[in-house]
């Protein structure tokens, strides 16, 4: 935001200079971004007015100038300005002046012709930009006056670079409040008293947008001249902030935009019909702004309109054929407040940026309207003529934005700041922000104004207190108190442990954003419980992950389309779901392979990876936990898993992921064109184990025996060893499995396995008699319970 120093100065004057005074503005968050000087160095340079002007005799672009300065005679001064003419009032910088660019003005001859001074365009006299010819000045301008003098100057435009939070200071109003609070001062400033109505002419208003439109207020003024100039004043101030003066009308508007933060906007009445409301656009209708463009609307769109088109995008810009122009004689006047969440992102899908949705996408005073359209009428009637009608609101009070009251405990002040503010100070403080305190026991209830939208916790008005006492006040301390270091439980693994473990097993670790898109879960099958995003990134992450599997099987077909042959990727983060309006996150563990089992070497063999290598990966995570005896896989149909090579992971009776390979029609759906295996795990409770117990190894020997049984094909490994672990006890110390044969001599349907038992005992060395009855156990516990026979 731009602003020109002696205006905001007119409002609140402390007793400090311009570098003080940028200085504790950007201490107090209102950073200033430059500061730009005007006019300094200007004695010696009068408003002159060129009387006669005459054809340079030995140059054709140069001109003669006779010209007044209000006494004496008329001076003679050659001037190369386009511009100049009889009777232009311009600045004249006579001899001896110094201007701002460094040029010294004396007696001089151009071409064989005297000249005493030089007439100055703005950029010569460091006011303005323009160099394209003499500075005009108004017709009533004083002959003889300083120009300082008469512009008001010297000047400066001051630039706020303003956090959102702080649409209130887009306003100097707003803004001389935060400087009366720094400073202690009062603010004056001009005062918007109502306006009475001269005639009963007015225009119905209708509201039927609910939230996004509370307040609309309208004026009809009759009879104005659109055509007149604004007054230098108020030209000079507008273009200080960084505004082009346009017309009267316009300029009033951008001018109590500026000077009160509410955007404004005029209609030339004789185009509107009927009665004027604000609601959604409906699909097909468009609209011409005034920058010339049409535009499709959609039922996003807030807009103004009559009873017959649409007039303009409410809070953004007005349309092209109601606009005010030099034949307009009667303006219906707009001040309305926009709820910013109707605005928001409205200006952008368009390619616009104003200053209108620039203060409504942040949040403009509710109760700002009506004060904003009194001043408007009272500037326009001084410039512009015309007899103003009532103002007619329209208001929606349930919708209104209302300030709730927030709570400042003295003790919270303290320990948030470290130093004591007296209760005057603190009072004093909020008073001047224009707060209502009420004091309690243990601190002060505070009602924030309607303008301040961002003071909602007890935080934001200690935030208040110590920018406006003084950051620079608050004690550098060296933090104390006992902290307490967060001890992790010996039973538990830490995560990075487990992937220390997954890369030593030949994983790369991959993180993956946690939103991605509907269409890829709905590919897994896992949409169902995603929880969607009210403001993505993009499309293409629109949802939370309920897993991590889709993103990470993402990343691996990204290397893969890179030339990578084999690709083994882990992520550990968080998954969310929503169920029956619960929200849950949770921690899990995945994985994603493909390519060869090992890498390529000439020591190695050329086996693509499969269930079991994936298998083996989940396992030796697991036993970093002590999860060794108790894991364990049933068979699984999953609609993302290949139906007969995929696995439950059980820790006890309890299952806490999946491992397998992707079904063949999602590595369709995916565009890939090779086996992926995969898994995935409840992180918290993979890494949940018990404390380590040492245990004594056993000082006699041990016994092998290899027993080779007949067992019908369904009957799972892990099944028969638990069979087997149960008949022996703890004489069993280790199983091995060595051959697994499958052939039509042994049956349909059946299958054969070796396995070698480890026999050893902690009391006594264990005799072949022991051993064979330990078999013997073993078989007939097998016969019994997995329907097994002895292979002969």
């Amino acid at each position: 935001m731009k602003f020109s120093e002696n205006w905001l100065r007119e409002f609140v004057n402390p007793p400090v200079d311009r570098a003080e005074l940028c200085q504790r503005l950007t201490m107090a968050g209102l950073e200033v971004e430059g500061v730009e000087p005007l006019g300094a160095g200007l004695d010696g340079v009068v408003v002159a007015e060129i009387v006669a002007c005459e054809t340079h005799p030995n140059a054709d672009k140069l001109r003669v100038c006779k010209v007044s300065i209000g006494s004496g005679e008329s001076l003679q001064i050659v001037c190369g300005a386009p511009n100049a003419r009889p009777g232009l009032k311009t600045p004249l910088a006579t001899i001896g002046a110094r201007l701002p660019n460094g040029v010294e003005i004396g007696k001089a001859a151009l071409r064989g012709v005297e000249s005493s001074g030089m007439l100055c365009s703005a950029k010569e006299l460091g006011i303005d930009t323009d160099a394209s010819g003499l500075m005009e000045l108004p017709a009533d301008a004083p002959v003889g006056k300083p120009l300082a003098e008469y512009l008001g100057l010297p000047d400066a435009t001051i630039e706020l670079k303003l956090t959102p939070n702080r649409p209130d200071c887009l306003g100097l109003r707003g803004l001389a409040d935060d400087v009366a609070a720094l400073f202690g001062v009062a603010v004056n400033g001009p005062q918007a008293a109502a306006v009475p109505a001269v005639i009963t002419t007015q225009r119905d208003v209708r509201l039927d947008a609910g939230a996004d439109c509370p307040r609309y207020l309208g004026r009809v003024i009759e009879g104005i001249d659109a055509t007149v100039k604004s007054p230098l004043w108020l030209a000079e101030r507008l273009r200080r902030s960084g505004v082009r003066p346009i017309s009267a009308v316009v300029d009033v508007t951008q001018y109590v935009m500026l000077e009160l933060g509410q955007p404004m906007h005029a209609y030339d009445r004789d185009t509107l019909s009927g009665t004027i409301s604000v609601r959604r656009a409906q699909s097909g209708e468009s609209l011409k702004l005034l920058d010339g463009n049409d535009h499709k609307l959609d039922p996003e769109c807030l807009v103004i309109v009559d009873e017959k088109r649409v007039l303009g995008l409410a809070g953004i810009m007005g349309g092209y054929d109601s606009r005010v122009s030099d034949t307009t004689r009667n303006i219906f006047l707009e001040a309305a407040h926009f709820a910013p969440s109707a605005i928001m992102g409205r200006a952008r899908k368009f390619g616009l940026h104003t200053d209108a949705s620039h203060r409504f996408e942040r949040g403009v005073d509710a109760e700002l309207s009506r004060v904003a359209i009194e001043r408007a009428t009272s500037l326009l009637i001084a410039i512009a003529g015309g007899k103003p009608g009532p103002v007619i609101e329209a208001v929606l009070l349930d919708y209104l934005p209302r300030r709730a009251t927030v709570g400042l405990r003295r003790a919270r002040l303290l320990r948030v700041l470290g130093m004591r503010v007296a209760d005057t100070e603190v009072e004093r403080i909020l008073r001047a922000l224009g707060m209502r305190v009420d004091t309690i026991a243990d601190g002060w209830q505070v009602t924030p104004p309607s303008r301040r939208f961002d003071i909602e916790i007890e935080e934001d008005l200690i935030e208040e207190v110590v920018r406006v006492h003084g950051y620079e006040r608050v004690p550098t301390r060296t933090p104390s108190g006992e902290l307490r270091l967060g001890m992790r439980s010996e039973a538990e693994v830490a995560p990075a442990r487990l992937r220390a473990q997954l890369a030593a097993r030949g994983y790369r670790e991959a993180i993956c954003y946690s939103f991605v898109a509907r269409e890829l879960l709905q590919h897994w099958s896992l949409a169902d419980t995603a929880v969607a995003l009210a403001n993505p990134l993009s499309a293409d992450l629109g949802v939370m992950r309920t897993a991590l599997l889709p993103g990470l099987v993402e990343a691996l077909k990204h290397n893969l389309n890179r030339q990578q042959e084999r690709v083994r990727l882990f992520e550990t983060g968080l998954v969310f779901t929503q169920v029956d309006g619960e929200l849950s996150q949770v921690s899990h563990l995945a994985a994603a392979a493909c390519g060869r089992a090992t890498p390529e070497s000439w020591a190695s063999d050329k086996r693509e990876l499969d269930f079991f290598d994936v298998k083996a990966d989940i396992e030796t995570a697991l036993a970093l936990a002590g999860h060794r005896d108790d894991v364990g896989f049933r068979p699984l149909v999953a609609p993302h898993l290949h139906p007969g090579r995929s696995a439950e992971i059980l820790l006890g009776d309890k299952a806490i992921g999946v491992v397998g390979g992707l079904h063949p029609r999602l590595l369709k759906a995916l565009d890939l064109d090779r086996d992926v295996y995969v898994f995935e795990v409840d992180l918290a409770v993979a890494s949940a184990g018990s404390v380590p117990r040492a245990r004594a190894l056993s000082r006699f020997p041990s016994l092998r025996r290899d027993l080779a049984i007949v067992v019908p094909a369904q009957v799972g490994y892990v099944a028969i060893e638990s069979c087997v672990r149960a008949a022996l006890g703890e004489q069993l110390a280790e199983v091995l499995v060595f051959d697994q044969y499958l052939g039509a001599n042994l049956g349909s349907d059946v299958k054969s396995l070796a396995m070698g038992l480890i026999l050893q005992d902690d009391s006594r060395t264990l005799t072949d008699e022991d051993a064979d009855k330990c078999m013997a156990r073993a078989l007939a516990a097998l016969e019994r319970e997995c329907q097994a026979r002895l292979r002969g």
